[in-house]
C-alpha cells in the first residue's frame, strides 16, 4: 500500500507520484525531521514499522499524541537528525525528508547515515524549496540555499543516485518545490 505522503502544501502527495512505493507488510519507514504533515503517521496507517526523527522534543511529542491518537504506533527517536545510530545498518526500506534537511550544515554526515540505514536500491525522498524560488535581484542563485547541482554532487558523492526530479508547485513564474528520489547504491 502507497502512503499518502506529503511533500509540501499545494503538492501532489505521494499517492499521484509514486516516490516512496509500498510500505506495507512492516516495512522500515524513517521520516527524517517531522514535517508538518506527520509522514511517520501516513507510513504507520499504511502498514510500515514507521520511524520518526527529529531533534525538537516538542515535535516528538506531538508525533506520539498523534500517533496515539491515530491508534498506530511510530517509533519516535529525538535526536539529530544526523544521529541515526539507533537504527540499524540496512534495514530500512524508505526514508522521507520532506523540507525538514535543507538547512542542515553538515549534509554529507547526514546523507552518509542515510546510506547506512538503507536497503540497497531502496529510495531516499527529499523535498526542499526550490533553489530558483527564492531567486531575486538582490538574491543570485545558489546563495541562500543550496543549488540543484550542490544537491545532486552531495547525494552522488554519499554514493546515492538520482532517479527522479520534480520541479513543483507555484510561486509566481517558478516552482515552488524541488523533490528529489535518490537511491542507494552499493552496500
Amino acid at each position: 500500500m502507497v502512503a499518502n505522503i506529503r511533500y509540501g502544501d499545494g503538492i501532489p502527495t505521494d499517492a499521484e507520484l509514486r516516490l516512496s512505493g509500498d510500505v506495507s507488510g512492516g516495512l522500515r519507514a524513517v521520516e527524517l525531521g517531522i514535517s508538518d504533515w506527520f509522514n511517520a503517521v501516513e507510513f504507520a496507517q499504511s502498514g510500515a514499522k514507521a520511524i520518526a526523527v527529529d531533534p525538537d522534543a516538542d515535535k516528538i511529542a506531538d508525533m506520539r499524541a498523534r500517533a496515539e491518537a491515530a491508534e498506530i504506533s511510530v517509533q519516535c527517536h529525538a535526536t539529530d537528525l544526523a544521529d541515526l545510530g539507533e537504527i540499524t545498518s540496512g534495514t530500512v526500506s524508505v526514508v522521507v525528508a520532506a523540507h525538514t534537511i535543507e538547512k542542515v550544515d553538515d549534509l554529507s554526515r547526514l546523507l552518509r547515515q542515510v546510506h547506512r540505514i538503507l536497503i540497497p536500491s531502496m529510495p531516499f525522498v527529499i523535498s526542499v524549496t526550490h533553489p530558483f524560488s527564492v531567486v531575486s535581484d538582490a538574491t543570485p542563485y545558489g546563495v541562500t540555499a543550496r543549488s540543484i547541482s550542490d544537491w545532486f554532487t552531495s547525494l552522488g558523492r554519499s554514493n546515492f543516485r538520482v532517479d527522479r526530479v520534480d520541479e513543483v508547485g507555484s510561486s509566481g513564474n517558478v516552482p515552488s518545490t524541488l523533490i528529489m528520489r535518490a537511491r542507494k547504491e552499493g552496500s
